[in-house]
């Protein structure tokens, strides 16, 4: 049930995030939504909080997950998953100052590198948690699919960072944190389904298996 309501919560913030990203006219990266004195930061702020308590809920389902390979065992995906959340929550907390400013110039602020800290952070650890779901025993149904998200995220991101870094081309960085964003947020709306499906499942499969002795 808590992974049911977690899929739904992380659904609902990707929807505000594409309605606040449509709501804006111009190019732009998807922290600069929540950016100071933006008209769309109230509503990025409440995305990025419904993401962090559906995340976090979803983290909890897949509390007994653990990952096969010993570099991905340092830790289970629920506490990566944690991991990413509290990043999110700092994040949503410490918005970036007006154009989220790059660390090269005078107008980069302490806040904004807390920001961009956190922001790092998230996406990091968010990839990190999918990868150990990914060679993860009992979810071959999702493992695949999880694998190639969680790579996908991992260019795409990185990709429009370094554009950003570098200056150059703007609109195409910024639709790709874009969609870099809406990959990594869908996996754990799919995979919070997944696991609510399989935590249901798995009390019928078992009294199926019990021997009748009546």
């Amino acid at each position: 049930m808590l992974a049911i309501i977690g899929a739904l919560l992380v659904a609902a913030a990707l929807a505000l995030i594409w309605r606040a990203r449509v709501s804006v006219p111009r190019e732009l990266y998807v922290s600069e939504l929540g950016a100071m004195g933006e008209p769309t930061a109230g509503v990025f702020r409440a995305a990025l909080l419904l993401l962090v308590v559906g995340g976090v809920l979803v983290a909890w389902s897949m509390r007994d997950v653990r990952s096969r390979p010993p570099v991905l065992r340092r830790g289970t995906p629920a506490l990566t998953l944690a991991l990413a959340c509290s990043a999110f929550f700092v994040s949503a907390q410490v918005p970036c100052t007006q154009s989220c400013p790059l660390p090269l110039g005078d107008t980069f602020t302490v806040q904004d590198l807390v920001h961009t800290f956190a922001a790092v952070v998230a996406f990091g650890a968010a990839c990190w948690a999918m990868l150990q779901v990914a060679f993860a025993p009992g979810h071959r149904a999702v493992s695949g699919v999880t694998l190639v998200m969680a790579s996908a995220v991992g260019v795409i991101a990185a990709t429009g960072g370094m554009l950003s870094l570098a200056g150059w081309n703007a609109v195409l960085g910024s639709r790709l944190e874009l969609v870099a964003t809406t990959i990594g947020i869908g996996w754990l709306v799919v995979f919070g389904m997944v696991r609510a499906a399989r935590l249901v499942m798995s009390p019928a499969m078992s009294a199926a298996t019990i021997p009748d002795t009546a």
